[in-house]
């Protein structure tokens, strides 16, 4: 890690930035500077190197690339880096002895977000850095504000699963991935019993608690792959990829004992909750599309409930027509 001044440690501090530059004299120049202004510096001496490092996982978030550099030149460079259209994003500082303004055109249009001839003032580079870090920061606020936006519209905001629209979606695509590849997709739709009681006896926020509960005592019950969303009030859709009759049986199992087995515990009450599991299977010719498998489980749920709820129920196999 490079040497760091504490008098001049600010908004940089422990930002990792890349330097590409081949000339030493300029890399102990840059080195020095950015160690003093709480930079982590990464030092590489061509465009190969400097892209090798922009590839990776976690690459610097700042970037300063001389021009005219062996192998790879900067702009090269950073025509390469807005190509791969990666996240999060790389701002690159283009450093060129050449002053005209067709080079600086060039080097922005490459995808450079700043140039600066050289030889450059130290404190105009540190004046860019600055602004380049301002603009990450807003980068990261849009990134983080994105995110929020596609869970907000794809998850339950109560449980945190995928909402209905969201899990039919996992559904069709493994539908389709199960046509392409003559696999198995079992489907179950688990409904908590009697749940009505539980608003009205303790309360809503009691039933919000118990809902909460359920969802995390599925996903623990379940396989990585798999999917869960809540399909609507309590009844929960559960999606298994390449689970056959038997195993989407032995799943739905699982599922209703980690809920019946152990009491919820609600405002320091203890309230024993059990689900009915009705189970579909997708197979060659029979449920091929997410309605008509979707229905069946639905059926077989039903089913569980009038044979006295608390039980798997498979769906009867039709052939499709």
């Amino acid at each position: 890690m490079a040497e760091r001044g504490s008098a001049d440690r600010g908004m940089e501090d422990l930002v990792k930035i890349l330097v590409a530059e081949d000339n030493p004299v300029s890399q102990s120049v840059l080195r020095s500077i950015l160690g003093k202004w709480g930079y982590e510096v990464i030092m590489v001496t061509d465009g190969a190197e400097a892209w090798q490092v922009l590839r990776t996982d976690d690459p610097p978030r700042l970037a300063i690339l001389d021009w005219m550099m062996p192998g790879l030149d900067g702009v090269v460079v950073c025509r390469r880096v807005r190509a791969a259209g990666r996240e999060p994003y790389v701002y690159i500082v283009l450093l060129s002895a050449r002053a005209h303004a067709d080079d600086l055109v060039e080097g922005i249009d490459s995808g450079a977000d700043d140039y600066l001839t050289k030889p450059f003032n130290h404190a105009e580079l540190r004046a860019r850095l600055r602004a380049g870090q301002r603009i990450l920061n807003l980068q990261e606020q849009l990134v983080a504000a994105r995110e929020a936006l596609r869970l907000e519209a794809t998850h339950d905001s109560l449980t945190g699963l995928l909402n209905r629209h969201a899990i039919l979606a996992v559904l069709q695509k493994e539908l389709e991935r199960s046509e392409r590849e003559g696999s198995d997709v079992s489907v179950l739709m688990a409904d908590l019993d009697h749940f009505k009681r539980v608003n009205d006896q303790h309360g809503h926020l009691a039933g919000d608690e118990v809902l909460r509960d359920t969802a995390e005592r599925m996903k623990s019950a379940m396989r990585r792959y798999d999917s869960l969303g809540r399909y609507g009030g309590e009844e929960f859709l559960a999606v298994l990829p390449g689970c056959s009759a038997e195993g989407g049986a032995a799943q739905a199992e699982r599922l209703r004992l980690a809920i019946g087995l152990t009491p919820f515990s609600v405002g320091g009450k203890s309230l024993t909750v059990t689900c009915s599991v009705g189970m579909a299977w997708r197979t060659s010719n029979v449920w091929q599309d997410t309605d008509s498998i979707v229905r069946a489980a639905d059926v077989a749920l039903y089913s569980a409930k009038a044979h006295g709820r608390n039980q798997v129920a498979r769906a009867e196999t039709t052939p499709a027509k």
